[in-house]
């Protein structure tokens, strides 16, 4: 008798974020096709997360597909240590197209950890390389911004984080900016001021934290201070990049310009694994020299890989046709009339909304009631009417597909609602 997939997996495989004794089952995907994920017994999902947030224009796309395969047999992958490819090349000028004017370098990784430790390594090396001593890093409580060392360092410390605490660095953590609290936040920044290396963010929204967000003018006050102290920048647009916040990127809100941003997610439309870090020549120039001690030292073996460079190539065409940006519009539009329409719900603590990124925060109940313990009740609940959402603590969110129809929007709404009621 053949083992089932789910029993094999279960042999062999630890699953991510997951507590494997007790875990649900898992639930065996065979196939993938625009908003829709299908299970080996027939079952069909909406997956309204974009299979945590980096499937931009659908599964299994053909475009992009047709382009991976054609590279495929041309060129799979090539050191990108003293050689270089056309969809590395392409990639990197037709991203920094669409970046603020400043940013004039790519350093390719792997993902969007590797992609921030690259950010981190260039601020505390570009004040080495001058001489400087400034190690301190600064970043926003409830952060997020992988799960390498560097990367846990400046994110949010908790229970995930206490068995290596002792092997993280010193990071000067400071709320998220609002209309009350910028002088205090500016005043917080000057006791450090003359020790930070950087500042690394979330723009606009501070994803795993729980979808918590920030208006662009505050932060772009706050970012203007530290340029003023002479604090380089890192804009972790990993998550809220290409499109997620209505506009291409979270920068095209902001009067201020980082140093330094990191991509990741739908870089590749969800394909294939790539991490982009971006720099300006000012940071690039501090390691330009004759010193050979003097370079980053840093990378990966699939650095650039022409491979994920292609499939990123292929997304970012797909991102910037007319009818993906109407659909990006069509889904803040539909988003924001839904969010209206609930938000006085009982059970509703509070609704946000950037964009194409929708979060409905429940209210704590008892544990008699139906939302408590959210992710062990509302995760089946939505999966039993066909629909993958993965709620964040007390938070449902949706952050769809840009294909995801008006007709699958307002069945995932109508869920919600019904849930809601209950």
């Amino acid at each position: 008798m053949h083992s089932t997939l789910k029993e094999r997996d279960k042999n062999v495989n630890w699953h991510p974020y997951t507590q494997m004794k007790g875990a649900s089952d898992i639930i065996p995907i065979i196939r993938g096709e625009g908003t829709y994920l299908y299970d080996d017994l027939g079952n069909r999902y909406i997956d309204a997360v974009s299979s945590w947030w980096v499937t931009l224009h659908g599964h299994a796309h053909p475009y992009i597909a047709a382009r991976v395969s054609k590279q495929l047999n041309t060129l799979e992958q090539v050191i990108f240590a003293g050689f270089t490819h056309e969809p590395a090349i392409q990639l990197a000028e037709n991203l920094l197209k669409l970046l603020p004017n400043n940013q004039q370098k790519v350093f390719y990784t792997d993902n969007g950890s590797t992609a921030v430790e690259v950010a981190l390594k260039m601020c505390i090396q570009y004040h080495a390389n001058k001489g400087q001593k400034k190690s301190k890093i600064l970043a926003f409580r409830n952060a997020y911004h992988g799960d390498t060392f560097g990367a846990m360092s400046v994110s949010a410390r908790g229970v995930w984080t206490e068995p290596f605490g002792h092997l993280l660095f010193d990071v000067i953590f400071i709320d998220v900016p609002t209309n009350k609290n910028i002088e205090f936040l500016c005043q917080e920044i000057d006791k450090h001021a003359t020790e930070v290396a950087c500042f690394i963010y979330e723009p606009l929204v501070q994803g795993a934290a729980g979808m918590l967000m920030h208006k662009p003018e505050h932060l772009s006050t706050l970012m203007n201070y530290c340029r003023s102290k002479g604090i380089l920048m890192i804009q972790d647009e990993i998550f809220v990049g290409f499109g997620r916040t209505g506009k291409l990127f979270a920068a095209d809100y902001l009067s201020e310009s980082p140093d330094i941003m990191c991509f990741s997610k739908g870089l590749t439309g969800g394909t294939m694994p790539l991490g982009i870090t971006t720099c300006s020549n000012t940071i690039y120039e501090a390691f330009y020299s004759d010193e050979k001690q003097r370079a980053l030292f840093h990378g990966h073996s699939f650095t650039a890989s022409p491979l994920a460079c292609t499939a990123a190539l292929a997304s970012m065409e797909l991102l910037l046709n007319k009818e993906t940006l109407a659909r990006i519009t069509n889904i803040t539009r539909k988003h924001s009339i839904f969010l209206t329409k609930i938000k006085n719900e009982p059970k509703i603590k509070h609704v946000r909304q950037t964009g194409t990124i929708m979060a409905i925060e429940l209210k704590q109940r008892e544990e008699t009631s139906y939302f408590s313990n959210i992710n062990e009740i509302v995760y089946p609940y939505f999966l039993q009417r066909g629909i993958l959402i993965r709620p964040l603590g007390n938070i449902i969110y949706l952050v769809p597909p840009y294909c995801i129809s008006d007709a699958d929007l307002d069945y995932i709404y109508e869920v919600i609602t019904d849930a809601l009621s209950l």
